[in-house]
């Protein structure tokens, strides 16, 4: 498994980083190789990190030495948590995962591996930023956007995507959920805000909410 450092996709701020790392995703009893988007937001002291995937030895050397205040995870999908557990060893910082996630983590984890919960409206703060928690279930149960004003930015993990939806064919997801999650929760933020994804290109609110009709008539 690899990783790489990339640069910041439309909209990125100073503070705002992100490394690129791959390894696999498995589900439903098939395996596909991935490449995953691990998010870094904070200031030359301390830093949280959104979905750590693949390589915990390449996020901690992201870190800098700074001080990892908080691993958050937007789901429990095997590529964006498996090396949460090694990460957290390493540096003391708590995991954050929504609890409805609970059965795809302890496929990853067993019940060994505590977490500590997230809600939607938790607030998450970070060298004087605030990361604000949105429940956004279909993708999986427990699926988790945050939204940070102050930078213009929502991380959507696999939610939301440059041309649509995250994938909603596999065990414990809900194409239907997820469109409530996208209309009620993400196309209403501001279209200036800049969407920063668990894979690929980054791209803006704006740039996808007109295209919300032509997704549900073509159902993924």
């Amino acid at each position: 498994m690899s990783a790489s450092g990339v640069p910041d996709g439309p909209g990125g701020t100073a503070g705002l980083s992100k490394i690129v790392t791959s390894g696999s995703f498995t589900l439903d009893g098939g395996t596909w190789d991935v490449e995953n988007n691990v998010w870094l937001l904070g200031d030359d002291r301390e830093v949280v990190v959104v979905d750590a995937a693949h390589d915990a030895e390449a996020v901690q050397e992201a870190l800098g030495g700074r001080r990892l205040r908080a691993i958050v995870c937007t789901h429990a999908h095997n590529d964006h948590v498996n090396a949460a557990g090694a990460l957290s060893d390493a540096t003391g910082a708590p995991i954050l995962l929504h609890p409805a996630d609970s059965v795809l983590w302890q496929m990853v984890y067993g019940t060994g591996r505590p977490y500590e919960p997230l809600a939607d409206g938790d607030v998450i703060e970070v060298a004087g930023t605030a990361l604000h928690v949105l429940h956004t279930p279909g993708h999986s149960p427990g699926a988790v956007s945050l939204h940070v004003p102050d930078l213009g930015v929502v991380f959507t993990g696999d939610t939301l995507f440059s041309g649509g939806p995250g994938a909603t064919g596999r065990s414990y997801s809900s194409f239907e959920t997820i469109i409530d999650s996208l209309r009620e929760r993400l196309l209403v933020l501001p279209p200036e805000t800049v969407v920063h994804t668990g894979h690929g290109e980054s791209t803006s609110i704006g740039a996808e909410a007109p295209d919300l009709e032509s997704w549900i008539a073509r159902g993924h």
